[in-house]
């Protein structure tokens, strides 16, 4: 079987990494998001895509989950001593990948064949695709009636505005790249790993066709809560500003209804039953990735459960 998976940053790279220790290359892909993108220093930055790219590869690093690993930083320590703004910190083996791609794209590669170039020189079998060759940009309102671009918002103002709205300029204009849309169609099982729902996997939702081809799939969610909280980033204080539960049981009404099933940690137990009246299948299992050991045992489960799934709903 085929599956497609939908991922955003460090989360999603985790549960990606896993999942390729189980599903050949000729049965996985992964789709993800650019909604973050920007430029900075005059490079095009992609961070989900490249921290999923490292993390696959093996090279990310493992204590901040993006990055490359043992990497320096000596350009952007210069830069800071040049008084340039640096609030976005790439190491110096990083910046190589940037300045490549922003080559490309300046060239008029579309970013997908520069993704898929760069993961192969990286070491990658599995295929991962950005959900868009044209731009789509995610932006926060706040509470003051500020509108940021995300990476603005989540790195250089540490995700503190509280945010009122969440908007996804130009993806009206987008579309998922000819060989996404492809491997998407030809899946049978879909995966959101436990990305941010509001900023990382509802870029993907939000690129026209994407939901309509989730239609007709089995779709599996992984929670990014464990017992009300992240383990990483903004998303349950992002729902709470939004107004909304932070609870597994959002998480699944969220995804309704193109999810059959949701995995949940075992801290939230209790909201089994409260799920399974939203129609919507819970498995219950522990969700922390702390290590490469703990993304594969997870990962496994996941397939399994997902298969399961897709088997009971074609009887």
């Amino acid at each position: 079987m085929k599956f497609s998976v939908l991922a955003g940053g460090v989360g999603g790279a985790k549960l990606a990494n896993g999942l390729s220790k189980w599903l050949s290359p000729d049965d996985m892909a992964v789709i993800v998001n650019t909604g973050d993108d920007f430029e900075f220093l005059g490079f095009y930055i992609c961070p989900d895509i490249d921290t999923v790219m490292y993390n696959l590869a093996g090279i990310n690093n493992p204590d901040t989950g993006y990055g490359i690993k043992d990497d320096t930083f000596n350009v952007i320590k210069n830069l800071e001593k040049l008084g340039t703004e640096s609030w976005f910190h790439i190491g110096d083996s990083d910046i190589a990948n940037q300045i490549k791609r922003t080559m490309q794209l300046n060239a008029g590669i579309p970013l997908s064949d520069i993704i898929e170039e760069t993961s192969k020189a990286l070491g990658n079998t599995h295929l991962i695709f950005p959900m868009s060759n044209e731009p789509v940009r995610t932006w926060v309102v706040t509470n003051e009636g500020e509108s940021l671009p995300f990476q603005e918002y989540f790195v250089k103002r540490h995700f503190q505005p509280e945010v009122k709205q969440i908007l996804f300029k130009g993806s009206e204009e987008s579309k998922l790249p000819k060989k996404a849309h492809e491997f998407m169609e030809s899946s049978q099982l879909v995966i959101i790993c436990p990305s941010n729902p509001y900023v990382s996997i509802d870029p993907i939702l939000s690129v026209p066709g994407v939901r309509e081809i989730l239609q007709n799939k089995t779709v599996v969610a992984v929670s990014p809560l464990i017992s009300g909280k992240t383990v990483k980033g903004p998303a349950a204080k992002i729902m709470s500003e939004l107004g909304i539960d932070v609870s597994v049981t959002s998480i699944a009404r969220h995804y309704q209804p193109l999810i059959k099933g949701i995995v949940i940690d075992t801290q939230d137990r209790q909201e089994t039953e409260q799920i399974s009246h939203c129609g919507i299948i819970p498995y219950v299992t522990d969700i922390l990735m702390p290590d490469t050991q703990a993304q594969e045992r997870l990962a496994g489960e996941v397939i399994n459960f997902s298969i399961q799934l897709h088997k009971e709903s074609a009887a």
